[in-house]
């Protein structure tokens, strides 16, 4: 599977933006990871065949993930951003096996 993620940038702290993720072929479920510079890799939010999603607490209520079947893509919206958010976002489908896609580094700064 390839996955190909868009949408980082530089925000300014209370901004949105939206992440999207681009699969090759549809797997079980999909999600975003991210990795802020000296930290592991750690889980944001998954979507789930049939809709179920699962969040990290540190978004919930902020972040919104959702999947377009038809096109095998994955979203991410992310409203109030917070500074703490700064990191690289990794988009990943299960199909069984775990794929990544490439980075997309996000700043929230003013």
């Amino acid at each position: 599977v390839q996955l190909q993620a868009s949408g980082g940038g530089l925000v300014q702290p209370g901004g949105s933006l939206r992440l999207s993720c681009a699969a090759s072929r549809s797997g079980n479920a999909m999600g975003w990871y991210r990795q802020q510079p000296g930290k592991q890799r750690e889980l944001v939010a998954q979507i789930i065949s049939g809709g179920y999603t699962n969040y990290a607490d540190s978004v919930k209520g902020r972040f919104t993930i959702s999947r377009d079947n038809a096109k095998n893509t994955v979203y991410l919206q992310m409203n109030s951003l917070k500074p703490e958010d700064t990191a690289v976002y990794y988009c990943c489908a299960w199909a069984p096996d775990l794929y990544w896609g490439q980075g997309t580094q996000v700043t929230v700064s003013s």
